[in-house]
């Protein structure tokens, strides 16, 4: 069994839990100068999701830290480039494979080296490669430019959704690999341009050992939870327990023990420096929002358990289908299940954890309506019926 070194600090649940808040951009006043850039750089990664209800998931992070900050803005802030004028644009941000498909700051380019040689070493794969496909779908790149896969000749074969053309399969192919990245998300499309193109020459080449790749990334994992356990951190970016445990300990992360948790737990030293202190942001959370990814850990820090159930037969649903948990007072306190109709955010059904919730769910679902442009927020279905009332006179007051 492997030696863990005496841990470096006590921490009480309740100060794991602040702990992880700050280092999500939950608590304390929000970075606005840095703007959803800033999210990005701070978070490492954001996930994109197909489904769109209220928003994009992409564009539900920031808003969920920063407030209502414009739609057109967040995906301005992700794909425009750098410096504003420069002779060759670079992108902010790339798209690629870490928790799952995230949008990365565009200097994790070189941490995910490793993955991309492991997919060129791939022995298998879903999609058999057309011969010459790939060949061609580079050469029409470096000629036109930034393409979709429609632009290089076609997505799908057919209606059928995973019946992919040659073209996509050959740049799909050529994304893992890392000749090839996504720069941009054009009407849902992922855009692709050659790497070479599109990130900054300093970042390109894949000179980082696999080793040194997942230290930065356990590292910066680290950062970003502000406290977690080994399957917390090697789920960040989605990495392997035993690749943690071969370099955690010279990650920069120190060894700590938390109270209630049961687990080695591992944290960002800047993060034990000063006592978490500032204000609760109250806020729907999407169900793809990194301070929830992982189920075991959001069941552990806030006693909440969290499952999306999109997916998940009508019928058997508990929540709904896209059940968003309600954050406040630095704690999860019940679930909106939203929809829109025209200018009215419908809540087709909330939970509560209890009556004290009220107000917060009413706070969260006026800002979010306003956010999106509604004037009007319908409620359907309280699960407690004896919150109903309540929460409708809250709705009323706040919408006044």
């Amino acid at each position: 069994m492997t030696t863990l070194p005496r841990p470096t600090a006590e921490l009480s649940a309740d100060e794991a839990r602040r702990i992880a808040l700050r280092a999500q951009g939950f608590l304390g006043a929000p970075d606005r100068r840095g703007g959803v850039r800033g999210v990005l750089r701070h978070l490492g990664a954001v996930q994109l999701d197909t489904i769109s209800v209220l928003a994009r998931s992409h564009e539900l992070i920031p808003y969920a830290r920063l407030g209502a900050v414009g739609r057109k803005t967040v995906d301005k802030a992700y794909w425009s480039t750098t410096p504003d004028g420069a002779p060759v644009p670079r992108p902010h941000a790339f798209e690629y494979w870490s928790h799952a498909a995230c949008i990365l700051p565009v200097e994790e380019w070189p941490h995910f080296a490793f993955r991309r040689r492991a997919y060129r070493s791939r022995p298998h794969w879903n999609h058999s490669l057309p011969d010459g496909a790939y060949e061609r779908v580079i050469k029409q790149l470096r000629a036109e430019g930034p393409l979709t896969a429609t632009e290089l000749g076609g997505a799908k074969r057919t209606s059928e959704w995973w019946d992919w053309s040659g073209e996509k399969i050959a740049v799909e192919r050529a994304l893992m690999y890392g000749e090839v990245v996504c720069v941009e998300r054009r009407g849902w499309k992922r855009v692709y341009d050659l790497a070479e193109r599109a990130i900054p020459d300093e970042l390109l080449h894949d000179e980082l050992d696999d080793t040194e790749c997942l230290r930065r990334l356990v590292r910066l994992a680290g950062q970003s939870l502000g406290v977690g356990t080994r399957a917390d951190i090697a789920d960040y970016h989605r990495l392997k327990a035993e690749q943690v445990d071969a370099v955690i300990a010279d990650s920069g992360l120190v060894p700590v023990t938390v109270a209630g948790w049961g687990k080695p737990a591992w944290a960002d030293p800047a993060a034990l420096e000063t006592a978490p202190r500032g204000r609760h942001r109250t806020t729907l959370l999407s169900p793809f929002d990194s301070l929830i990814w992982e189920r075991a850990r959001t069941e552990r820090i806030f006693g909440f358990t969290h499952r999306l159930e999109a997916y998940v037969p009508k019928q058997k649903r508990l929540y709904g289908y896209f059940a968003m948990p309600v954050l406040a007072g630095g704690q999860l306190v019940g679930r909106v299940d939203p929809a829109r109709d025209g200018r009215t955010l419908i809540a087709r059904q909330i939970t509560l954890g209890s009556p004290k919730a009220v107000p917060a769910v009413a706070q969260a679902l006026r800002e979010a309506a306003s956010w999106v442009d509604c004037t009007d927020v319908r409620v359907e279905r309280v699960d407690a019926p004896e919150f109903s009332e309540p929460l409708t006179k809250e709705l009323t007051r706040a919408l006044a």
